[in-house]
């Protein structure tokens, strides 16, 4: 008699529909991703205010002590790579959150510069532990299956979160009571804290994280410190292949802060059109992301990471592209191509943003993979704290130079990351092996 499988259930027919992976067993994962996103979104939309409402300290001195603070982290990665080595992604990430607690904490009771200074550090230092640890987390969570449809979960997910929180920000912010900007504080407070509970007590992740995309990973191990590793950071150095990804990464982190940086000032002074667009774009890229990340996750898994990476690159170009041109179309037409724009844009970060995070992982021998990710932070670090002022500085020089400035180096990167994943990362090169890393260096298609 012939056999006949059980037909899929409802749910099961979604997720294969929407690219979602198997969130079976996941619950506290999800939970942590989505609380730290809140998070995120509730104090990154709110914490000049809540100092300007709760201080009698002037507008200025509060936004250069948060930008003090900011700074003042930028060499944490490579310290924190040497954790992630040692002790692995989940008690990093666990210590992170908890990390940012004790600065949420310490943001209600500051009344001077240099004590938002000190809490700004704590609060950014617990969230680069938590990126830092966020994507070898993912992998070992998925257990070397549906990592591209895990990445885009996740960034679905985070997506949802922070635009949510802001949205709450938003809405309390309209009342303007110090009453509500401190219980969101509490309430981050709380929340974080739980989130650090639910990775540290994630069952199972300690498994490998390394190999080629797809392998399987093998079983858990308990995290500990371990003995030194063979190499440091002077091996990664030596690894072009990495440092390509590295430099590719840059033009995605410049990308990534046009929303915050760029798009308001740019179109209601250059551009000439109502303030209100501004919103209509950034609620229109947040819903994009929202609904077609994990579609997108489904369509980039059959394909290689590269080849994503050089379609997010050109579609990158091609918005920068439509952005600068908004300049010389006819007023009747520059709402039309702001939407169009967006829509480019918003394409280039759905695909970027998986392959990136997967590679930066896969790409890194298991026993440097902290070290390698603190370089590969660096580029987010160093990116994020130059793009504000590289980026407003062209805009004053000339309404078009930053959008050529940003087109250009997208067109720059793809031959740059063309061939990264052609092969993965040896063992020999790992440990800075000199003839193997001569090899390495030497070979035109790595």
């Amino acid at each position: 008699m012939p056999h006949h499988s059980p037909a899929p259930s409802a749910w099961r027919r979604i997720r294969t529909a929407w690219g979602l992976p198997d969130l079976s067993g996941k619950g506290r994962f999800v939970t942590a991703n989505l609380i730290d996103s809140l998070g995120n979104g509730l104090v990154g939309a709110f914490t000049l205010v809540f100092f300007v409402k709760t201080t009698s300290l002037p507008l200025v001195a509060i936004g250069a002590a948060l930008t003090l603070g900011q700074l003042l982290v930028l060499p944490v990665p490579l310290f924190l790579g040497r954790l992630l080595d040692g002790y692995g992604p989940r008690p990093v990430v666990a210590v992170g959150n908890w990390i940012s607690v004790a600065g949420f904490i310490g943001f209600l009771f500051s009344h001077a510069a240099w004590q938002i200074v000190l809490w700004q550090v704590m609060v950014q230092l617990g969230s680069t532990a938590f990126w830092m640890g966020s994507g070898p987390l993912t992998v070992t969570v998925a257990g070397g299956v549906e990592r591209a449809r895990w990445f885009g979960f996740v960034r679905a997910l985070r997506n949802v979160g922070v635009g949510f929180g802001g949205a709450v920000s938003a809405v309390v912010l309209s009342f303007g009571t110090v009453t509500g900007l401190r219980a969101i504080m509490v309430l981050n407070v709380v929340t974080f804290a739980v989130a650090g509970w639910l990775v540290l007590t994630l069952p199972g992740t300690e498994a490998d994280a390394g190999g080629p995309a797809g392998a399987a990973a093998p079983g858990p191990a308990e995290p500990g410190p371990t003995s030194e590793p063979p190499g440091g950071y002077r091996t990664v150095l030596k690894d072009v292949r990495y440092l390509r990804l590295v430099a590719t990464n840059i033009s995605f982190v410049f990308s990534s802060t046009v929303i915050a940086v760029l798009l308001a000032v740019y179109v209601a002074q250059y551009v000439h059109v109502g303030s209100w667009i501004v919103g209509v774009l950034v609620v229109l890229n947040t819903a994009l992301v929202a609904l077609l990340q994990t579609l997108a996750s489904r369509w980039t898994e059959a394909r290689r990471p590269v080849t994503v990476l050089v379609w997010a690159l050109l579609l990158n170009a091609t918005a920068f592209t439509a952005f600068g041109a908004l300049l010389v179309l006819p007023g009747w037409s520059v709402i039309a191509g702001l939407l169009i724009a967006m829509v480019l844009y918003t394409a280039g970060e759905i695909l970027s943003s998986p392959p990136t995070s997967e590679l930066s992982v896969v790409m890194a021998p298991d026993h440097l993979r902290g070290r390698y990710l603190g370089v590969y932070q660096m580029s987010w670090s160093i990116g994020s704290a130059l793009a504000p002022a590289l980026l407003t500085g062209l805009l004053e020089a000339g309404a078009a130079l930053p959008w050529m400035f940003l087109a250009a180096i997208s067109v720059l990167a793809v031959p740059v990351v063309l061939g990264l994943d052609r092969r993965p990362a040896t063992v020999e090169a790992a440990v800075g092996d000199d003839t193997a890393a001569e090899q390495l260096d030497g070979d035109p298609t790595g």
